[in-house]
């Protein structure tokens, strides 16, 4: 056998030395470093942007200086490209390099079309800055479309004395420096998930917060004024827009990124995460406008009235205890355990139907009379 010969024993202990080594150093100092450094780079997306794209315009000035001349002159131009692909997704990041590089040879063949017809003077840029303004407001150049009018003049200013190798000059390493960054943002590419649980987790506690706010006031033997239920009510709609587009950030940067696929599951559980949340959110605002509005002080006939109230109460801190509940693990300690374990807490989940969008309302949650008849009438 292999395995009882002194080489295959040999072989053995040697792969058992690496593992125990590399188990070593993942316990030891550097990998509490590099986990401590994936967790702040995971918090801070725009951190490693900025390292990427430092590196990505050093890149590009030093594969611009080993072109030949003339190109090389204007090695600077390449840098910028970079710079200008950088992004927060993959997706984003190619998209800019290509608008970059399609404004910039945009601004650049209208320049030398007025530079063909026209004289070198007022009229020449008044005519490529209008012209070139007008080019710009294609919605195909996204935010780039300013590149247009940058690129005219530039070209019909500087590039005047050597009109053909310049543009080429100019374009080229423009269009060069946005590859060398798109591929940079590729291979090292960002994936989101951190951030977007960060905003989902402040949706959550202001939901719970909102929640807890509606039961203190239904706790006390007389309802609230309404200004007082104005008060006590919390801006939802934001924190819920600055959620979703979060998660669907992060949906963006899954698209084209290797490391995606080995955090598919987690992605997945972000996103019905987000998407349970955000239900959580509708029905939450609901349910406050709605308390506030029935449940005050001046009207006639109260949606609950003091026999109802407590169990509405009580079923109101049982869904905020659930929210409460859904902080299972925090990105803040384990970036790679942003999303699980925690969409089986969700009120309005399959994992959980104790707690659904009827939940304030359920015997399931509350012995107390359920309010729903007086409630539809108003």
């Amino acid at each position: 056998m292999e395995h009882d010969s002194p080489a295959g024993r040999d072989g053995e202990t040697s792969r058992l030395e690496v593992r125990t080594t590399l188990r070593r150093l993942r316990e030891g100092r550097i990998g509490r470093g590099a986990r401590a450094m994936d967790l702040l780079w995971s918090r801070h997306p725009r951190w490693s942007m900025a390292f990427k794209a430092a590196f990505a315009a050093s890149l590009a000035w030093f594969v611009a200086l080993l072109l030949p001349a003339p190109i090389s002159d204007f090695a600077y131009y390449a840098p910028l490209g970079a710079v200008v692909a950088m992004n927060r997704t993959v997706v984003r990041s190619a998209l800019a390099a290509v608008q970059a590089a399609g404004a910039v040879v945009a601004g650049a063949a209208i320049a030398r079309l007025a530079d063909l017809a026209l004289a070198p003077g007022a009229i020449s840029i008044a005519v490529v800055v209008g012209i070139a303004f007008l080019v710009a407001g294609w919605r195909g150049w996204g935010v780039l479309g300013d590149w247009v009018v940058t690129s005219s003049l530039i070209v019909l200013i500087i590039g005047n004395t050597d009109k053909l190798g310049f543009v080429g000059a100019y374009a080229g390493l423009v269009a060069l420096g946005a590859a060398i960054g798109a591929l940079v943002n590729t291979l090292l590419p960002p994936l989101l998930i951190v951030p977007s649980s960060i905003e989902l987790d402040r949706l959550r506690d202001r939901l719970a917060d909102q929640l807890e706010t509606v039961v203190d006031g239904l706790d006390r033997s007389e309802p609230p004024a309404v200004d007082e239920w104005d008060a006590r009510r919390r801006e939802i709609r934001p924190v819920l827009e600055r959620a979703s587009a979060a998660a669907e950030e992060s949906k963006e940067a899954a698209r084209a990124n290797i490391r995606a696929l080995r955090r598919s599951t987690e992605l997945q559980l972000l996103i019905a995460r987000a998407e349970a949340l955000r239900v959580a959110g509708e029905t939450v605002e609901d349910i406050s406008r709605l308390v506030m509005r029935w449940e005050a002080v001046g009207n006639d006939n109260l949606a609950f009235g003091p026999s109802v109230r407590p169990g509405v109460a009580e079923a109101l801190t049982v869904y905020a205890k659930a929210l409460r509940a859904e902080a299972g693990s925090s990105p803040r300690s384990t970036p790679r355990r942003t999303s699980c374990a925690r969409s089986s807490a969700l009120p309005g989940t399959r994992q959980n139907t104790t707690i659904s969008w009827r939940a304030p309302w359920s015997s399931r949650s509350t012995a107390a009379p359920r309010p729903s008849r007086r409630w539809r009438a108003r």
